[in-house]
């Protein structure tokens, strides 16, 4: 009996840092669900999150394979002990979940489930999720259910727990939607300010030419070739602002393999050579990889527009569970202090903020005449 308590203990510990170290919201349903079957030795675990339609926003499954799940249909709906357990806002703890007068069945490439343990998960008085348990991997005793008074407790402290995580990353999600907006509207205004004002000189520009064109050639050259320069500034202004309003498929290519790609772009379009190399770094959470991308994005934009540059290098390395991201340019270099009693900021601001924002740390290295190292460190998942 000393054992099991300490093991108990050592378990939950284990499960709940593991959902203190996620913070987008489907991450957490996924540890929660994997940390419950694996805590109570369940075959078995799910998680449902209810909408306000009748049915499930989200429902994640553990102990089932993806061609099983795909094979089930769609979502389940709130009907039966998932319903009662909704509305009621109790723990079930069942022998046999298909002798209870609440059973409705399910689908045919449904497993086929016996002892059952379900705990809603509540945030003061709002169900916000349905967390169960079916099939305990044990010797069961003749009419007995699987799943302890024991088991309910471990599972009670873990539902408990689990609510602060998925309240947290979903305040996270809110946040980052509201930083994402504002960063939208600022972008918008960029844009305007930017792009109109360009457009406007090149029309007048190009209606000075018009007047030039028979009385003075020469002048009217001139002027044409100043409509081709504010033509190709305002077509640079605007592939820089919609490269910030269309985030990179990182789910889809990660981060090196999206940043390489940029890159390439970057050395093909501008004088200055721009090398990247990528050693060792495996995915990380998805929030860490778009202000790392964003940071890079900022911290090159300034080295290929404003330092004059001949060569930039882009590094990516594996540091711990995380990462390193170096920009290092040969550019004339800019004294920090003296850009912050001026007021600007050449983007440090919003690179710092992104860095912090997702538990990271930026730091700026740059002298006058000496180029300027720009690196930032994420912590990993």
């Amino acid at each position: 009996m000393s054992q099991g308590p300490r093991s108990g203990l050592a378990a939950v510990s284990s499960a709940l840092l593991a959902m203190s170290r996620h913070l987008e919201v489907r991450d957490v349903l996924k540890t929660i669900v994997a940390s419950a079957r694996e805590l109570l030795d369940a075959e078995y675990a799910a998680l449902g999150v209810p909408d306000d339609h009748g049915g499930f926003a989200q429902f994640v499954v553990d102990g089932v394979s993806d061609a099983q799940w795909k094979a089930i249909g769609p979502l389940p709906r709130q009907h039966g002990i998932l319903a009662s357990m909704l509305h009621e806002a109790r723990p079930e703890r069942l022998a046999d979940v298909r002798k209870d007068p609440r059973f409705e069945g399910w689908p045919s490439a449904h497993p086929e489930l016996a002892d059952f343990l379900g705990l809603p998960i509540r945030d003061d008085d709002e169900v916000i999720g349905i967390l169960f348990l079916a099939n305990k991997q044990c010797p069961k005793p003749e009419g007995g259910c699987g799943f302890t008074e024991e088991d309910e407790e471990l599972l009670s402290i873990l539902a408990q727990h689990a609510a602060i995580a998925l309240t947290n990353a979903r305040l996270y999600e809110r946040s980052r939607e509201l930083t994402i907006a504002e960063e939208r509207s600022r972008l918008a205004h960029e844009l305007h300010d930017a792009v109109s004002q360009k457009l406007f000189s090149l029309r007048l520009t190009a209606q000075a030419a018009v007047t030039l064109v028979d009385r003075d050639p020469a002048r009217a050259k001139g002027e044409l070739q100043q409509v081709a320069t504010l033509a190709a500034e305002a077509a640079d202004e605007l592939r820089a602002a919609v490269i910030e309003l269309r985030p990179a498929a990182l789910d889809e290519d990660g981060l090196v393999a999206t940043l390489r790609t940029q890159i390439q772009v970057l050395d093909r379009a501008h004088s200055a050579r721009v090398t990247f190399t990528g050693r060792g770094v495996r995915a990380l959470p998805s929030a860490q990889e778009e202000a790392m991308l964003r940071v890079a994005q900022e911290a090159l934009h300034n080295a290929l527009r404003h330092s004059g540059a001949t060569h930039v290098d882009v590094t990516l390395d594996k540091r711990g569970p995380g990462a390193a991201l170096r920009v290092t340019d040969d550019g004339s270099g800019f004294d920090p202090k003296a850009i912050r009693r001026a007021g600007r900021h050449l983007g440090l601001v919003s690179m710092h903020d992104r860095a912090s924002g997702v538990g990271g740390r930026l730091t700026v290295e740059s002298t006058p005449g000496k180029g300027t190292t720009i690196e930032m460190e994420v912590p990993g998942g």
